[in-house]
This record gives structure tokens, sequence and C-alpha cells, in this order.
């Protein structure tokens, strides 16, 4: 199945780029309630995933056990720019694990944004891995091995203890097995498996709504949901998509991105989940995509309409300020999405 064009770049009244892509809402009784494009295309959901990946860190005590606050369970799903905020939670959740930097196996990379970059430069400092963008889920994963008693060393091996609970999580969220699915290794290490995008959504209705889950693990979930949308700016950071949504919504939404144009999004007021793919992988499809999705589902307030217009339709600037274009979602191609 051909996915359709969703996402337009236009420069002038011309259209210079189309991006497409595919998404599915499903409800947390595991129906699909409506698509656009290839609902059962497998793919690698990457970082947007983290939220179920943290479950076992809160469901077998080991989040209690080391006093992990909100704003450290919002950084253990997060994908973040690398800012101070999230460099020094990363590191006393180490510190709680009795652990620190050297124990992360996610590798090192340079902070999002440039004022962060600069400030290490100052320091005449290289980025280590706490200013990897996982750093939290990993610092997560060195903590529940830490309290489980497990070896944290090779704790990235999809057959360590901590990559098995990781798994069996998402298996069990999505109400499939993974056995026969792909599996690839994530930009920061660990396993990452190909799911249908209806599985993908359906795990994230189950984790806004609790529909299905035993009371530990609806307990854990309902947690992280809390956790992200109580503390947005430790998911992602400033001028983030995921940030700047979960908080103009106060709590009403989760939304989580993933490397390569997928997102997903748990909406509990109306039992769904959201998620979609833009088919190149381009971030900026895809966050106008997921704004379009929430223009469809909720009815919203002026000052949601307000936050969300940016991301609707984000305008293209040149290096004088000039606006010279926008990316916008096609006209009428997500009107089947409405609720």
């Amino acid at each position: 199945m051909e996915n359709p064009v969703l996402v337009e770049v236009t420069r002038g009244t011309a259209v210079e780029s189309r991006h497409r892509g595919a998404i599915v809402i499903v409800d947390a009784d595991g129906k699909r309630v409506a698509s656009v494009g290839d609902a059962d295309w497998q793919v690698f959901p990457r970082s947007a995933v983290k939220a179920l990946q943290a479950l076992p860190l809160v469901e077998s005590g080991a989040a209690d056990a080391l006093d992990l606050s909100d704003a450290e369970l919002a950084l253990a799903c997060a994908s973040h720019n690398g800012e101070a905020i999230h460099v020094n939670a990363a590191r006393v959740m180490l510190m709680k694990a009795g652990a620190d930097e050297s124990a992360l196996e996610c590798g090192s990379h340079w902070p999002k944004r440039m004022e962060d970059v600069a400030i290490l430069h100052r320091a005449d400092a290289s980025p280590c891995p706490l200013h990897n963008n996982c750093s939290g889920k990993h610092a997560g994963f060195v903590g529940l091995a830490r309290t489980l008693g497990i070896d944290p060393r090779g704790y990235v091996e999809p057959e360590h203890p901590v990559q098995r609970e990781a798994r069996a999580a998402m298996e069990e969220m999505s109400g499939m097995s993974f056995a026969d699915m792909a599996r690839g290794t994530d930009g920061c290490s660990i396993p990452t498996y190909a799911m249908p995008l209806d599985r993908l959504a359906y795990a994230f209705a189950r984790l806004g709504t609790g529909t299905g889950l035993e009371s530990t693990r609806a307990e854990a979930a309902q947690r992280l949901y809390d956790a992200c949308t109580g503390v947005p700016e430790m998911v992602a950071g400033t001028e983030r998509f995921c940030t700047d949504v979960m908080r103009a919504f106060s709590g009403r939404v989760f939304v989580k991105t993933g490397a390569e144009g997928v997102f997903t999004a748990a909406l509990p007021e109306i039992g769904i989940g959201v998620a979609l793919k833009c088919e190149d992988g381009a971030t900026r499809a895809a966050e106008t995509m997921m704004a379009g999705v929430l223009v469809q589902l909720l009815d919203l307030s002026d000052d949601e309409h307000a936050a969300l217009a940016p991301w609707v339709a984000p305008r293209l600037v040149n290096w004088n300020g000039i606006h010279v274009g926008d990316v916008r979602a096609v006209e009428g191609a997500l009107d089947g999405l409405r609720a």
C-alpha cells in the first residue's frame, strides 16, 4: 500500500517538497478507530517507546527504592536536549544507584542546542554520556539492574535481564510477540524491534487508560504518564514539540517522538492511542502530522490552539528572517481521522 502525501513544504506559493506518511488511531480495546496510509506498516519505533521501556523501573519497585522524583522518571522516558537540567538529573539518577557516568553504555554526543554546546566549549570540555539524549533512559536501566541485584554491565545487549524486562513490557502492552519481528540496534545501542503501527498505537492507548492492565502495571503506567505530562521540560527541552505540547495541554495529552519520523501519543480523555511515521524520516513532517492529529481529535481551547499553531504550520524563514514558506498538512489529508 502506498502511503499518501500528508505534508507539503512551500516556497512562496509553490509546493517545493512533499512528505508521505501513515497515521493510525486505536482504542484501548485494540479496535482500529481510524487510519490514513498503511496502518499495518512495520516500523522501528525507536525512542517513541521509551515510556513503555521504563515500566519495569516503576513496577519492580526500583523507582521507589531509588527515590526517583517525577522529573527523574520523566527523564527516563526522554529524548532530551542535553541541557544542564537534563545532564544534572541523569547524574543524580546514577548517584542514587551508586553509579556514575562510566556505567552508561549509550555513547556520547554534543547537546542539541548551540547554547549548550557553547557552555562545553567555554569550559574546554567535551560531551560525555550524560549529554546523550537517552542518558535518562540508560540511567533508569542501570538503576533497575542495581536495585534487582543484577550486574548492569552489558545492559544494552538483547539478552541482558534489563532488556528482557523492557522487551516483555513492550510485548504485553502492544499485545504481540517480537519473536518473528525484525530487530535492529538503536542509536543508543539498545535493541529496537519492528512493530506494526496499529500495535504501537494500541500500546499507548493502554498506557494512557490502563485498560486491560493488571493493577501494578496500570499504576506504573499512570505514574509515568503523570511524570511526563507534569514535568514536560525533562522529556525533550527548550523549543521542542513534546515539551511545548504537553505543557500546553496540562495533562490531556502525552506525546513522544522517535528517530526517523516516528511519533506516538496517548489521549486518555477519549481513550485512544496514536502512532505515525513520516515515510522519509523527516521530523519536521512528523511534528506537523501529530499537531494536525491533535487538532482533528480534541476540542481545543484558544490557548491550546495558539500553542499548537507554530507546529501545525511552521513558518520557514531565511537567514534575514524573511518568511519564505511553510510546512503544512495537505488540505483534507487528515479529515478521515476525526472521531
